[in-house]
């Protein structure tokens, strides 16, 4: 628990059981029994509710098997012309003999693979994507990307010289610009 739990379990909480429980046993009031038992109660269901939420908001620790699929421009973060273009130009696919396929397409035609192999390093407890390309790679590819963790899944930010951050998440790629 954290400072704030343990000064109030010592100043406050410690000191009201204990008087509570003396007032109990002397005057033999059932109420100061049953106000006892709430506020012991209380503290117990808060605890397990602040476990529980804690579980269910709590980051997802990455291995590299979670980044093996298909992977598509996620066009909820700038919604417009450009992502939609991009959508539409650039996919790529992380496979689990660790190879990752580039594709530089027109819509549904594919016109180029780039390929490149992938490792992991985990500096934080968390697998972070690295990406080392075979042959003379795209603009997007420059830098390994940057993995944001969130409560259900991940998302994947290349810094791109010619677009800035360009955003990727797993997903199949759709006809109609995805809609």
């Amino acid at each position: 628990m954290g400072f704030g739990f343990n000064l109030f379990f010592a100043l406050i909480l410690m000191p009201l059981t204990v008087i509570l429980l003396i007032t109990w046993l002397f005057s033999h009031k059932m109420i100061f029994g049953k106000i006892l038992g709430f506020i012991w109660l209380g503290i117990v269901l808060l605890a397990i509710l602040s476990q529980i939420a804690q579980k269910l908001n709590a980051k997802i620790e990455l291995k590299k098997e979670d980044f093996y699929g298909k992977y598509i421009i996620d066009r909820t973060f700038f919604p417009g012309k450009q992502s939609d273009w991009q959508y539409n130009n650039f996919r790529f696919e992380i496979k689990d003999n660790d190879k990752i396929y580039f594709k530089l397409t027109n819509g549904q035609k594919i016109i180029n693979t780039l390929k490149g192999k992938i490792s992991t390093v985990n500096p934080y407890g968390s697998a972070r994507l690295v990406i080392n390309m075979n042959e003379q790679t795209n603009h997007i590819l420059k830098s390994n990307p940057t993995i944001y963790r969130v409560k259900n899944g991940f998302y994947l930010v290349f810094n791109s010289p010619k677009f800035g951050n360009v955003f990727f998440r797993k997903g199949k790629w759709k006809n109609n610009n995805g809609k």
